[in-house]
């Protein structure tokens, strides 16, 4: 492989871009489909990765977010549905999930987009500043926000059940 290659360690980035479309769309078919665009296309331009404009993870999760709107825009993702989570196993981790879920929907699509880039694509403040071409400090004050608006919906829903593990967060500024 090339020194510079973007695809070092695919299971990995695999597992970052899946994570960061199914926070956008929903586990599933149409997740595990632009997934795989996602890779189609960051092999079809291989040679157009430059690692000084940031990590291979930054890089497909960019690719990624052009594949979900091409899809929406061919009308293969629903747009103002919630995605359907399934319940298997632990009863009250799923429970959580799907109240997030619904909290997450309730936010308007800028901060469900940077929800996504955090905890989906689990790219740093400073990667996500790259994506969206803000500062850095600007993206960990919307995260900041959007968060304290998630916490406000969940705890209108159920005071004191406490903050779900999923918006426990500290910047991550550093890669």
């Amino acid at each position: 492989m090339p020194r510079n290659d973007p695809f070092s360690d695919p299971a990995r980035l695999l597992r970052r871009v899946y994570a960061y479309v199914a926070y956008r769309v929903g586990d599933g078919h149409a997740a595990e489909d632009i997934a795989s665009e996602t890779f189609e296309r960051a092999l079809r331009y291989r040679d157009g990765f430059d690692p000084r404009r940031g990590d291979p993870a930054s890089w497909l999760i960019g690719i990624a977010r052009r594949c979900i709107a091409d899809a929406a825009l061919r009308r293969e993702l629903p747009t103002d549905e919630m995605p359907e989570v399934a319940i298997e196993g632990h009863e009250e981790r799923a429970v959580r999930r799907i109240e997030l879920a619904a909290a997450v929907a309730q936010l308007d699509e800028r901060d469900r987009e940077l929800v996504a880039l955090r905890f989906g694509g689990d790219l740093t403040a400073k990667q996500i500043g790259e994506l969206l071409d803000m500062h850095t400090n600007a993206v960990e004050v919307a995260l900041h926000r959007t968060l304290a608006k998630l916490r406000a919906i969940l705890d209108s829903d159920e005071a004191g059940q406490g903050e779900p593990a999923e918006l426990q967060w500290t910047p991550r500024t550093q890669d």
